[in-house]
């Protein structure tokens, strides 16, 4: 159920006192395609429709406890690919946290292959700290060995950890990357394994040039924004990340260019957060990290001492909805309209009850449209 209501905070929050991991991050896998980093979707899907750009989205799909939520919530995304084609998805681009706990080969046939076996879609990801960290008591491995593997090959091919499933290897070709769609530039940025996330000088580069050129593209095309690690978040497990904020704002500053909208996972719930610029311009900066790992996190209460909405970074911004008892999914739709775009998105949530049931239904639990 969809709320908002007193006492729970309706603005970001930081978690006080929370300790300094930087220490964990992990050196970056080398590229597996060229600078700048892009693929094109028609590379993927040749018939792509060039009208309308329909995609599903969500992060934290993975599951060590209770897999059933993650079956569910890919069920009922696969279930849309039975509407008429006007309204059908055309890919999956996921947030990040695909396997627990530490991104380990091993795991992908139980928390990735398995649940997303019969999504007729191809799976497009950017890494969340989870499959990005290193298990010390594992035999080594390097940092995003199998998530590189799987999402960013080199060719399409079989998968050796995969199970036996029908799904080949993506071929991204970066850990960082741009998605190239007829109606959208998706820009995907890599967070590493710190709590809050830390972003590469290289990385940061980058960054600003596919800024730059995505904003070419516009009226044309939408551009938008995917982080692991969510900037702005209400939520009593990590709150907001600072260091987010601070460098996406100062690199928006530099380039003059501000995405259309935002998309993060890392905290395990549905947040609708709208930040409005001096200059008038709102952003959406959307959460949508309930994509099947068994624990949800509620936003937190007022009266809760250990967080604070007293930082200047958060004014203007304020958290319009939110979900943080259901598992669910985003499917956002660009289409051409007159002489521009219209973005719709649309967030569903599945039921919470732990039992595989063909006749439950996904229920529309928000909906947002922007006018590019």
């Amino acid at each position: 159920m969809i709320s908002n209501t007193s006492p729970r905070y309706s603005t970001p929050v930081l978690k006080k006192d929370q300790p300094d991991d930087t220490y964990k991050f992990q050196p970056l896998p080398s590229p597996s395609g060229k600078y700048p980093y892009r693929l094109a979707l028609e590379k993927i899907i040749p018939d792509v429709n060039t009208e309308k750009t329909i995609f599903h989205m969500l992060g934290d799909t993975g599951s060590i406890g209770r897999p059933t939520f993650q079956h569910l919530v890919a069920s009922e995304m696969g279930r849309q690919y039975e509407t008429d084609e006007s309204e059908r998805p055309q890919f999956l681009f996921h947030l990040g946290d695909v396997v627990y706990s530490f991104g380990e080969a091993s795991r992908y046939y139980t928390q990735f292959f398995e649940p997303y076996e019969k999504y007729p879609g191809p799976i497009f990801a950017i890494a969340g700290n989870h499959d990005s960290d290193v298990n010390p008591n594992a035999t080594p491995y390097k940092s995003l060995d199998a998530f590189k593997a799987v999402f960013c090959d080199s060719e399409s091919r079989d998968i050796s950890f995969g199970g036996g499933v029908d799904r080949k290897s993506m071929i991204q070709p970066n850990v960082y990357w741009t998605l190239k769609a007829p109606l959208a530039n998706i820009i995907g940025l890599h967070g590493n394994v710190p709590k809050f996330g830390v972003i590469t000088p290289d990385q940061q580069k980058w960054f600003k040039e596919e800024l730059i050129s995505a904003n070419k593209e516009r009226p044309d095309k939408a551009l938008i924004l995917c982080l692991h690690h969510a900037p702005y978040s209400a939520d009593i497990n990590h709150g907001s990340s600072l260091r987010m904020i601070t460098l996406l704002e100062e690199i928006f500053e530099e380039t003059g260019v501000r995405p259309d909208i935002v998309f993060s996972g890392h905290v395990h719930n549905y947040q609708r957060f709208t930040k409005e610029y001096k200059d008038g311009l709102k952003i959406p900066f959307i959460v949508a990290g309930a994509g099947g790992y068994d624990e949800l996190h509620p936003v937190a209460l007022k009266d809760d001492k250990r967080f604070t909405n007293e930082i200047d970074l958060f004014e203007s911004v304020n958290l319009e909805t939110y979900c943080g008892d259901k598992h669910g999914f985003l499917k956002i739709a660009i289409e051409k309209r007159g002489t521009g775009l219209t973005l719709k998105g649309q967030y569903y949530t599945i039921p919470h009850e732990e039992k595989m049931d063909n006749t439950m239904k996904a229920s529309l639990a928000d909906e947002f449209e922007l006018h590019l």
